[in-house]
């Protein structure tokens, strides 16, 4: 059987997730000594930027469905570098909180990441970069019009 990826080359969602996936294994390459995911960081530095929040929150602020965040957060909770807790005004909404071992990772993790971002930077070229990132968030501000 043959299948016809005729269009896949002109593709949006084709060639943004596999570019994605591509760049997903960089950052997680450079970044393994740190034992953490490039996704993992990206939760870790959001929680200490923007302290704690409900999984609806940072699920929406990732553009992430929650039950993958929920997925995603599990191990960050199992290894102590986050703890979830019943909401204080809603006791059914889930609050994340980034704990001290939380903030050791993400501070301990930051070189590796910075190594991992400035490879990219030095691949695309300074101004390509910084174009593309402006090109990437106005993309999602496609989910925001849904």
């Amino acid at each position: 059987m043959k299948i016809d990826l005729d269009d896949c080359p002109s593709c949006v969602n084709f060639n943004i997730r596999k570019a994605m996936r591509a760049v997903s294994q960089h950052y997680d390459k450079i970044m393994a000594p740190a034992g953490l995911r490039g996704t993992q960081f990206t939760i870790l530095t959001v929680l200490s930027r923007m302290g704690s929040l409900s999984i609806t929150e940072l699920a929406n602020y990732l553009v992430m469905d929650r039950t993958t965040l929920t997925r995603n957060l599990k191990p960050l909770e199992k290894d102590g570098f986050l703890k979830i807790k019943p909401g204080l005004e809603d006791r059914r909404s889930r609050h994340i909180e980034l704990t001290n071992a939380g903030k050791k990772a993400q501070k301990f993790a930051m070189p590796y990441w910075q190594e991992a971002q400035n490879e990219m930077i030095d691949f695309m070229g300074k101004t390509t970069t910084r174009q593309f990132i402006s090109d990437l968030r106005n993309v999602t501000l496609i989910h925001d019009e849904q």
